[in-house]
């Protein structure tokens, strides 16, 4: 029971216009080959080529071994969804791992779903699929929201309501893109976790993270050992030229919090004269747009 409350709509603009246009619903007549957009049908996997935007990059062999097989016994429940590309050529939009476990099962078909989508439409789907699944490693769910961002041209308000997830997360997410690259490749490997690496944000410093990212590894630091290595880093960054900035007990976090709050880097800057500056940074006019955005809130 709904009591009449309208649903919450989570689809991106590209999404909800594949899936409510008539345009892409089933045809009465096949113009392109031997099955129609919007059908249901069991196609060569021969014929599907892979999808060129798909954002996730690592597939567990173990995993899709164990899919494979359960194809094998089960069948394929849920059809991958292709588009058209012409006369009885597909591309995947949707559920590579399904295609390469169907291919590893040594099945020449495959049940898919067929529909029309143009490069931004189809972008767009693959990235919103993909970030719901629980096996993506943080890196690949912060490329996904980044790319949404930028190559579909959608504000962090619309990413927020086309994923269903409140911008603070999307934000933290972000924040990962700014670290070292081999911090990233830490994070993706799972060698260090996402408590790890948000706590290295605070410091700034790459020199430092890369010198924290070397002590988790060697040491196997948890993430509260982390934190403290950062707030000491950040003592130490109040000390100038052997003398501690007069800076009162209430400003001592305001860094991370208006970082916290921003998802950028901010410093700020104080003399014992109690004069000084805050400067926040950002790559992009997207940044921009937020950091305006959240200042206006």
């Amino acid at each position: 029971m709904n009591n009449g409350k309208p649903k919450k709509k989570v689809l991106g603009r590209g999404l909800d216009a594949i899936l409510q246009s008539p345009d892409t619903d089933i045809t009465s007549t096949d113009i392109s080959g031997g099955y129609v957009a919007g059908a249901i049908a069991e196609i060569e996997i021969d014929k599907i080529e892979t999808n060129p935007f798909q954002p996730r990059s690592d597939f567990d062999e173990m995993h899709l071994r164990e899919m494979a097989d359960s194809i094998k016994a089960q069948g394929i429940i849920q059809p991958v969804t292709v588009r058209k590309l012409g006369y009885d050529k597909y591309q995947l939009i949707s559920g590579e791992r399904r295609l390469r476990a169907t291919r590893m099962a040594g099945l020449a078909k495959i049940p898919v779903f067929i529909r029309i989508a143009n490069d931004e439409q189809m972008l767009e789907l693959a990235l919103i699929e993909n970030v719901h699944r629980k096996n993506l490693n943080a890196i690949e769910v912060a490329i996904s929201y980044q790319r949404l961002l930028d190559e579909c041209d959608l504000t962090q308000e619309q990413l927020s309501k086309s994923i269903g997830k409140n911008r603070t997360t999307i934000t933290n997410f972000l924040r990962l893109l700014k670290l070292p690259p081999e911090v990233q490749v830490a994070l993706r490997d799972g060698f260090i976790t996402m408590g790890h690496a948000r706590a290295m944000i605070a410091v700034g410093n790459e020199k430092e993270q890369l010198k924290i990212l070397d002590q988790i590894i060697k040491n196997g630091l948890n993430v509260r050992q982390v934190e403290e290595i950062v707030r000491k880093i950040g003592k130490k960054s109040m000390i100038v030229h052997g003398k501690k900035r007069s800076l009162p007990d209430r400003f001592k976090q305001t860094t991370a919090i208006l970082s916290q709050k921003f998802g950028a880097k901010v410093s700020l800057r104080r003399n014992n004269k109690g004069e000084g500056s805050i400067v926040i940074s950002f790559r992009n006019d997207n940044e921009l747009d937020k950091i305006i955005s959240l200042m206006n809130e």
